[in-house]
C-alpha cells in the first residue's frame, strides 16, 4: 500500500474515494481562527488530512472528525491512530445531518471540505461510481444542511472555514447570511495566473461577536502555480510546513 508523505505524517488513501487534492490542503494550512482553538470538527473528513493538519497547527486542540462511507472512515481512523497526534484525533461513522441532532457540544473552530457539485445539475449520474458520487454531490450533504449544521454546533466566538466553487459563493453566501453568519476572510484561489478563479476560502463568525476589529471581510487573491509544477511563493509559504519538497 502506497502512501501519500507529509513532514510529520502519512496518508493511506486506497480505500477512500476522493483522494488527497490540493483542495483539503489549501484549507488545512489557511483556516486561522480569531482564537487558538481547543476543540475542532473536520466535516466529511475522507482521508483525514485537514484533521491532521490541523492537529499539526494547533498542538492543544482536540480534533473530531465525521465520515458517512464506511471504508473512508475506517482508513482516516487508521490514519490517525498511525500520526503523531492520535491521541487528539477521533473520526466518528456518521452523516452531519444525525451528528448535529444529538451532538449537544460545541466547537472552537469547524472546517469542511463540503461536497460541492450542485446534485440537481448532474442529469444521468448512474455513469458515477456511487461512492465517488457520495464524496462529491450535495445530494449527500447540501449546503443549507451543512450551515444549519454549523450554526447549531459553532461557539458563540469559534470560526467556520471551508473551501468552494467561485460559482457557488453567491449561493453560499445567501445560506450563510441567513444563519447568522458573516464572512471575515476570503481567499480566491486560482491554479495560474491567466485562469479563472476555480475556488473560494472562506472564514465566517457569527454576526453577534464579530466586532468592529474583526468584522470586515478581509479579501486575498492566491495562485497556485506559475507554470507545471513550479509553484508561487505565496503557495509555498502557505503549505510549506506540510509538503516535504516545499
Amino acid at each position: 500500500m502506497s502512501l501519500f508523505q507529509f513532514k510529520e505524517f502519512s496518508i493511506a488513501q486506497d480505500r477512500c474515494a476522493q483522494k488527497i487534492g490540493t483542495d483539503g490542503v489549501l484549507l488545512g494550512s489557511w483556516t486561522q481562527p480569531y482564537q487558538k482553538p481547543k476543540t475542532i470538527l473536520d466535516i466529511g473528513t475522507g482521508t483525514g488530512v485537514i484533521s491532521l493538519m490541523l492537529a499539526q497547527r494547533f498542538t492543544d486542540a482536540t480534533v473530531e472528525a465525521l465520515e458517512i462511507d464506511v471504508d473512508a472512515y475506517e482508513q482516516a481512523t487508521e490514519n490517525f491512530e498511525n500520526s503523531p497526534y492520535g491521541d487528539r484525533l477521533f473520526c466518528f461513522h456518521a452523516g452531519f445531518q444525525e451528528f448535529y441532532e444529538e451532538v449537544e457540544e460545541r466547537y472552537d473552530l469547524i472546517v469542511s471540505n463540503p461536497p460541492f457539485y450542485d446534485a440537481s445539475n448532474v442529469k444521468n449520474d448512474s455513469q458515477i461510481e456511487d461512492k465517488r458520487q457520495q464524496a462529491r454531490f450535495d445530494d449527500a450533504l447540501s449546503f443549507e444542511e451543512l450551515v444549519y449544521g454549523v450554526y447549531q454546533l459553532l461557539e458563540t466566538n469559534g470560526t467556520f472555514a471551508c473551501i468552494i466553487p467561485k460559482e457557488r459563493e453567491k449561493r453560499f453566501l445567501e445560506i450563510t447570511t441567513h444563519f447568522q453568519l458573516q464572512l471575515v476572510r476570503t481567499t480566491y484561489v486560482k491554479g495560474t495566473e491567466n485562469s479563472k478563479v476555480k475556488r473560494c476560502l472562506m472564514e465566517f463568525r457569527f454576526r453577534e461577536s464579530a466586532t468592529d476589529n474583526n468584522s470586515v471581510n478581509e479579501v486575498q487573491n492566491l495562485t497556485i502555480e506559475k507554470s507545471r509544477h513550479d509553484y508561487t511563493d505565496d503557495y509555498v509559504e502557505l503549505t510549506k510546513d506540510f509538503y516535504i519538497n516545499m
